[in-house]
């Protein structure tokens, strides 16, 4: 059965993204892809060749998943819960149950197949916002190109059902996804990196401000807790949040974007996703749950000695 195992393994990282996609947590993904192969395993001998081994166990990754979400609540981000709050805020609040949260995921393997553009947080949100069945079709026929007919013989639906379905997602989506966002080049994306990073390691908050959008936002998962505008975000870095000065950044990539690990003076304190429209910061999403996401990035808890920060070249 080795043989076996490595053909179905050849999969995974293409289902992970997949699964993500539909889920909206890599753990879950995670969950679900190694369910996934645990039935295509077991059931490889009777599986016939009536189709593409790729097709079949998408079929059975879409069913596991389909399952999973059954009575689940959507996967949301701070700004779904209610209005921005105070940057004076003595507390960002207590942490919510990791089901309630949108979470990241590390640089996608699937992108080869299926554009960066589709495991942005913003995109992979509002597809929470699609019943299951409409989220299945509109990820395989926009997002993995696949044609009306394999959908329809995938989910049992007809060709009709399935582009209705798609119909109905897109305009869906249309109401939930930010406008377009105008792409910068990377000489001009990484000049603003860097930028970031200088001002927040100087934790200069003049210098890290000044590169925000007027609305952008800073929220922390799993916390509800969400601020908007540069004033706001700037209150909070010197005050409640000000234990972040020291810190100090190592770039990773999060959901196909540019991302950095945090490490606090202390430890490892949060992963930062950043979105970027024109040029400039419009979302900064630092996710606390490190004992978990740290792991599942790669990335070490402790530093040199013990002294909880990595080097950084």
């Amino acid at each position: 059965m080795t043989d076996v195992v490595t053909e179905l393994e050849a999969y995974r990282p293409e289902l992970t993204g997949y699964c993500y996609r539909m889920l909206g947590s890599a753990f879950e993904a995670d969950d679900a892809v190694q369910d996934t192969m645990v039935r295509a395993w077991r059931g490889f001998d009777r599986f016939e060749g009536r189709s593409a081994v790729r097709s079949w166990l998408y079929r059975i990754a879409t069913n596991v998943c389909l399952s999973m979400l059954t009575g689940a609540q959507r996967r949301v981000r701070p700004m779904d819960l209610g209005p921005a709050g105070s940057g004076h805020a003595t507390s960002p609040g207590a942490p919510l149950a990791d089901a309630t949260w949108l979470g990241p995921i590390p640089d996608d393997p699937a992108v080869v197949v299926a554009g960066r553009e589709t495991v942005r947080l913003a995109f992979v949100a509002a597809l929470q916002h699609l019943p299951p069945r409409q989220r299945a079709v509109l990820i395989l026929r926009e997002v993995l190109a696949w044609s009306a007919a394999e959908v329809a013989d995938l989910l049992d639906m007809t060709v009709a059902g399935v582009n209705s379905a798609l119909q109905r997602a897109r305009a869906t989506l249309a109401g939930t996804t930010p406008g377009d966002v105008r792409t910068v080049t990377d000489t001009a994306q990484n000049a603003l990196l860097d930028r970031y990073v200088r001002a927040f390691e100087a934790y200069d908050m003049d210098a890290l401000t000044a590169l925000l959008h007027e609305d952008a936002t800073l929220s922390m998962p799993p916390v509800p807790l969400w601020l908007r505008g540069p004033a706001d975000i700037r209150a909070w870095m010197t005050g409640t949040g000000a234990g972040c000065r020291g810190s100090r950044l190592v770039p990773i990539t999060i959901n196909g974007l540019p991302g950095y690990a945090q490490y606090r003076t202390t430890g490892p304190w949060s992963l930062i996703a950043l979105e970027i429209t024109d040029g400039r910061i419009a979302a900064v999403t630092n996710f606390l749950d490190v004992a978990r996401l740290f792991p599942r990035f790669g990335l070490p808890m402790t530093g040199p000695a013990g002294s909880g920060v990595p080097s950084v070249s």
